[in-house]
């Protein structure tokens, strides 16, 4: 049994943290230069290069690449010959409280929805998923959710007879009606089958996925890259000016599913793909 220290947790977290919001992942860099090259449209060139300006003066100031900072999401697998002393959850979310101080991040949440809608602070509580899985290490994923993009996500529940095409011109739907309010170029999370609430969480998670990273089952993998396809023919473009990059790639996680349901979740990703993870 391997034990770790919730403290060693709060310092992975806040590192963590940090460097997702100052860093975005090299992959979705590589797919805005060769965006940057084929791009049709003069200002969605201009565009594109901006983005990839304002992503190395925040890498090399190591300042927020957005004021949005975003809502803290972790998925954590922990090992199930792992031994933590102390509380994994309140580690995670002092390790997002003391990251928002010392990173001078924007503290993005509010204590209710409704009522007061007053800030916390220190941009807790963290929303954490948690899984037990094999082994004697702890994998924390971490994106920092904008809300702009994740305005414009959505979720529906199909009949089974709506089939591939009704997935289809919903994601295509919300895309569109994305347009400009969720900053594009977009990495599109799709999450089908489970159930109402799994299949939002699917596609969340599928953000993670590396840009070009296709499923393993090539009959899902072909159906990524018609979407892609497609909804590059929109012409939404960068930041929504027009053009031919309004996606920069399409993920899809499917799950088993009730004989009577079809559930289909959009999760937007913006231009500020941040996210990152780390092993314990």
């Amino acid at each position: 049994m391997r034990v770790v220290k919730a403290d060693e947790i709060k310092e992975a977290v806040k590192k963590l943290v940090m460097d997702t919001e100052y860093f975005i992942p090299e992959d979705f860099i590589e797919a805005i230069k060769k965006a940057e090259k084929t791009e049709e449209s003069p200002i969605g060139k201009e565009i594109l290069n901006t983005i990839l300006k304002n992503a190395e003066v925040a890498a090399q100031e190591q300042v927020a690449y957005c004021q949005d900072t975003g809502y803290p999401v972790f998925f954590v697998e922990i090992g199930q010959d792992v031994h933590i002393e102390g509380n994994i959850k309140d580690a995670i979310n002092e390790g997002v409280r003391e990251a928002t101080k010392e990173g001078y991040l924007r503290a993005s949440l509010a204590y209710d929805p409704i009522i007061e809608r007053k800030n916390t602070g220190d941009n807790t509580p963290a929303l954490i998923y948690f899984d037990i899985v094999p082994g004697n290490k702890i994998k924390i994923m971490f994106a920092a959710k904008g809300g702009g993009s994740e305005n414009t996500s959505r979720q529906m529940m199909l009949k089974p007879a709506d089939g591939w095409e009704g997935v289809k011109n919903f994601i295509i739907k919300t895309v569109a009606n994305a347009g400009p309010n969720a900053c594009p170029p977009f990495t599109v999370g799709v999450g089908i089958g489970g159930t109402f609430d799994y299949s939002a969480v699917l596609a969340k998670k599928s953000l993670f996925r590396h840009i070009g990273e296709r499923h393993p089952d090539p009959r899902i993998a072909k159906l990524e890259e018609e979407l892609i396809e497609e909804i590059n023919k929109l012409g939404v473009g960068p930041l929504g000016f027009g053009g031919s990059t309004t996606a920069v790639d399409v993920k899809i996680e499917i799950a088993p599913v009730h004989i009577a349901s079809l559930p289909v979740a959009v999760n937007i990703q913006c231009h500020a793909a941040r996210h990152r993870e780390i092993e314990i």
